[in-house]
């Protein structure tokens, strides 16, 4: 048995959400360093080389090959620091609990169980007397991505105490603001050094991604006139009812919530609202480019419908562009892709190749010139206080980077 549970549950209890509202600087929040000097530390007590922590929080570092390997070309193992801001993620109190089947209930709060039953989640059915850690039902567990982190850092503790274990040089990076979509954008590809690099950032034990969504995000801001109720006729225009007419003109079965596999959504994140003015967020996602941008189109054009109802511009759309789908670059490194189904393969996982409905720091490093497919850490119902992931996943998972870093050896 690996370290990696006892790791696990440290770095899970340090605070490390991103702040979206702060995305004008890399780290958005300053308590990503506390982890982010932790993992540093531990790498530097290993042996690790050249460990670094760079102004904005990235930690990088690297190990030596084992003996006879010293030509192979580096390999790269990618995570990231912070957890999501869609749920609470602050104090986080991780357990671990014996499944027995049935609703799986992680905690207990007001006098109500949080709760999930294996008819929303039938993975659930596999799982009966695995140990798991889950929340205690207040806040996320911050699998996403320290599951990943964990992983990785239990590897890089084996192979520095088994310099012999075949294994190429290795190169880590962990990351900030991946939530975000900031990710790895500041990496300094070259002086990384790797040729080609994994993230660990997937969900249940297995998956295997090279494909990922297009992906914008939109901010619609809507200009209403306020006057009072009682004169309003003929005068008002309530920024809350534009923006109501506008979300109405977007396909509802489009939404999240209604769409699988490799069907794209528009997703609204958050809206804020009065008579005089109001904000909407949204994220546009789809593998395909060309319905990408039709949904972009889309979106732009429900604008300009309630604009010629006004007979003004009162809806403005600003889109952000974040990533690509990262298929385009991996397409034509295959042996990636082969040597992960056989790690998995060899440490008795079937491998799961689907396509990420999300996004890793992986589509931005792929486009970047590092191709970077992804990895499960093993975790289940990520970014809510449903989320948990299998002990027995953690410590797979290190197996499974075990048998990859050797392929490459």
């Amino acid at each position: 048995m690996s370290d990696v549970l006892e790791r696990f549950l440290r770095y899970v209890q340090v605070d490390t959400q991103s702040a979206d509202e702060h995305c004008d600087r890399v780290p958005s929040t300053e308590i990503q360093f506390d982890l982010a000097h932790m993992v540093a530390e531990e790498l530097r007590g290993m042996g690790a080389r050249d460990v670094t922590v760079t102004d904005h929080a990235y930690v990088t570092a690297w190990i030596p090959a084992s003996s006879g390997s010293e030509e192979r070309p580096r390999l790269g193992l990618i995570a990231h620091l912070d957890t999501t801001e869609q749920a609470p993620g602050f104090g986080v109190k991780p357990h671990v609990l014996t499944y027995q089947g049935g609703d799986l209930v992680c905690g207990v709060v007001d006098g109500a169980p949080v709760s999930i039953a294996p008819s929303v989640l039938p993975a659930l059915n596999d799982l009966v007397g695995q140990d798991l850690v889950c929340t205690d039902g207040t806040t996320l567990l911050g699998a996403d991505d320290k599951a990943g982190v964990a992983e990785i850092m239990a590897l890089f503790a084996e192979l520095c105490a088994h310099p012999e274990t075949p294994h190429p040089a290795i190169g880590v990076c962990l990351c900030p603001d991946e939530e975000i979509g900031h990710g790895a954008e500041l990496l300094d590809i070259d002086g990384f050094g790797c040729t080609y690099a994994y993230t660990v950032d997937g969900g249940p034990l297995g998956e295997l991604e090279w494909e990922c969504f297009n992906a914008a995000e939109a901010t619609v801001s809507f200009q209403g006139f306020s006057i009072h109720p009682g004169d309003a006729k003929g005068r008002m225009v309530n920024a809350g009812e534009l923006f109501h007419r506008f979300h109405g003109l977007l396909p509802a079965a489009q939404r999240p919530e209604y769409t699988e596999g490799y069907e794209g959504f528009y997703y609204l994140e958050g809206v804020s609202a009065t008579v005089e003015h109001a904000t909407a967020r949204y994220i546009i996602r789809d593998h395909d480019a060309e319905k990408f941008q039709a949904k972009i189109d889309h979106l732009l054009s429900a604008a300009a419908f309630v604009n010629e109802e006004q007979g003004r511009e009162r809806v403005k759309v600003e889109i952000k562009h974040q990533y690509r789908n990262m298929a385009e670059v991996v397409a034509d490194y295959p042996e990636l892709i082969d040597q992960a189904k056989k790690a998995f393969e060899d440490a008795g996982v079937t491998p799961n190749v689907i396509p990420i409905r999300g996004g890793t720091d992986g589509a931005q490093l792929s486009f970047r010139g590092l191709p970077c497919p992804n990895l499960s850490t093993g975790a289940y119902c990520c970014h809510g206080v449903n989320e948990f992931i299998p002990v027995l996943s953690l410590e797979k998972m290190v197996e499974v980077l075990k048998h990859l870093v050797a392929r490459f050896a």
